[in-house]
């Protein structure tokens, strides 16, 4: 690709100016594409809505943030001196360690000289003859550049209930992804969260010792295992800063890129004594051995996977006192595994508690918030807070809030109502030269390692065209439709694809969200990487380049 020339700034604006690439958001993948793209020496903006860099890491405040991967299996790779640099002080890192950690890559490679902050973006339109990405922010201002590149994450859009009254409350009430950054003193309070997700589980379990009560309002419980979190010691530390090379091989052989990998037997080929001393080993492990490193047909076999469920279930009557209590938070509607499995930390214990109260609101539905708290069927609830872990409009949602348009005034919120119609989930059919960071139909699993792979081929992508003179690429309509059959088969021998999650597009706080839609590619990540790869091996075929 032939740089473009940039216009003059006016006014300290970017509204005349042009760019080599407009990236989307400062996240994990924002922050390394902007790596990697001035290493092409190429003159980049990246917008970002947040006052700063970290992305989910930045919004997600709440208490008992943090992530699921080992912590040292999660943070960027490409850097020897930034892993020698850096120690995680836990196995799985909180929310405010994560958060310093991307301020530590910002700074050491002054990232934030090419960044705008409190610069949310409402519009990007492409111009067919200009061959030109503008885009527009809330504040009117505008740039353009003939490369945009969407660094949303796939849960960004965070969604409210749609409860009748929601405004109406008199106390403070607030998502989680938006909890306050000076936060939130919860010491006494009567408290009350609605949701029961891997959200919700973190911020109850660290909050019901602190508030004078509280209750939570499920509708849909979730299967959970525990984390078994604990500090890094010093030796552990020097082990893992000389083991860096074997982890990051070690995620690269794995179906979804966490350490873990699928046990090759079947559920059927030990005998119930071993099976069960199996998931024993597995249950007091860290990590997600439990759900990615358990037997090879529990996610793919009805039979299988209800001699999993019936295990779990167990578990949870075994930790949670009140027998009533503890049927109400084993799922009935999907079995183990069949969605993303929170790890948690005393979750189920919490509910032996004399201060916390769950209220099952398919038995007493929630009729409307009012100016002191809930109403349910059964009466009403005051509170002095209010909580919604109600989670996110997935993958496609960050999509729909930004008005994008290709050539002829072309929607892309329209074309994606349906399945999204993308090639490897990185370039969607109609809309030329957007490239997508974890797009609908990439591979899903440990994030920052999928981030660095797809960022790693899209940079690969800009090389060739800059190599050739070229300055438009779009997906050929056949490759589209043989991906996007693909994906489709390759989540149709899964459980999950038959229950209703935002992985599977399904929100009940969205109209329109009703109806499954395949949104991630679960063909695995080594697979994808060999599919990738291969296309960029023989030259980019599926791609029409201008």
């Amino acid at each position: 690709m032939v740089a473009a020339q940039p216009v003059a700034e006016r006014a300290g604006t970017d509204r005349a100016a042009e760019w080599d690439a407009i990236i989307i958001g400062a996240g994990i993948a924002g922050m390394f594409q902007l790596y990697r793209f001035r290493e092409l020496g190429m003159r980049v903006r990246v917008f970002e809505a947040g006052s700063d860099v970290g992305g989910t890491w930045y919004w997600n405040r709440y208490p008992g943030a943090r992530f699921d991967s080992e912590s040292w299996s999660y943070g960027y790779s490409f850097s020897e001196e930034l892993l020698q640099e850096w120690e995680w002080p836990e196995h799985f890192a909180a929310q405010p360690d994560t958060l310093r950690y991307l301020n530590l890559v910002a700074d050491k490679f002054d990232l934030r000289r090419d960044m705008r902050f409190n610069s949310r973006v409402a519009a990007a339109q492409f111009d067919d003859a200009a061959n030109l990405w503008t885009v527009t922010l809330e504040s009117g201002e505008q740039a353009s550049a003939p490369l945009l590149v969407t660094a949303l994450g796939p849960l960004s859009a965070h969604t409210l209930p749609s409860i009748p009254g929601r405004d109406s409350f008199a106390g403070p009430a607030f998502h989680t992804a938006r909890w306050p950054r000076e936060g939130i003193d919860l010491r006494g309070k009567r408290v009350g969260i609605i949701g029961t997700g891997a959200t919700a589980i973190q911020t109850i379990q660290t909050i019901a010792k602190d508030v004078g009560h509280l209750t939570v309002f499920q509708r849909t419980p979730n299967w959970a295992a525990p984390l078994h979190n604990r500090p890094i010691t010093p030796e552990e530390q020097q082990r893992i800063k000389a083991s860096y090379h074997e982890i990051f091989a070690r995620c690269r052989e794995t179906a979804t890129c966490f350490i873990h990998q699928t046990d090759p037997r079947s559920v059927f080929d030990v005998t119930p004594e071993e099976r069960e001393a199996f998931w024993e080993k597995l249950y007091s492990e860290p990590g997600f051995g439990i759900w990615v490193g358990n037997f090879r047909d529990v996610l793919t076999d009805p039979e299988a996977n209800a001699l999993m469920t019936e295990w779990a279930a167990r578990k949870i009557r075994e930790r949670v006192k009140d027998p009533a209590v503890a049927e109400r938070l084993i799922p009935k509607n999907h079995g183990f595994g069949t969605r993303r499995l929170p790890l948690e930390s005393g979750y189920y214990e919490v509910y032996n508690r004399d201060n916390v109260r769950l209220v099952d609101i398919t038995e007493t539905p929630i009729e409307r918030i009012t100016p002191k708290g809930i109403l349910t069927a059964a009466g009403e609830h005051a509170f002095d807070i209010l909580i919604y872990a109600t989670g996110f409009d997935g993958v496609t949602g960050p999509y729909d809030r930004i008005d994008i348009r290709g050539p002829g005034g072309r929607r892309l919120r329209d074309d994606w109502q349906g399945t999204p119609r993308t090639f490897l989930g990185v370039l969607a059919e109609g809309f030329p030269n957007m490239l997508m960071i974890l797009g609908p139909h990439t591979a899903r699993g440990n994030i920052p390692r999928n981030i660095e792979e797809i960022v790693d081929w899209l940079t690969g992508l800009v090389r060739h065209m800059r190599a050739h003179g070229l300055t438009r690429v779009e997906p050929r309509a056949e490759a589209v439709e043989a991906w996007t059959a693909h994906v489709e088969e390759a989540a149709a021998g899964l459980l999950f694809s038959q229950v209703n999650s935002w992985q599977t597009g399904v929100n009940r706080n969205v109209e329109g969200r009703d109806v499954r839609r395949t949104l991630g590619y679960y063909g695995g990540a080594v697979e994808y990487r060999r599919k990738a790869e291969a296309v960029a091996a023989a030259g980019y075929r599926e791609f029409a380049f201008a």
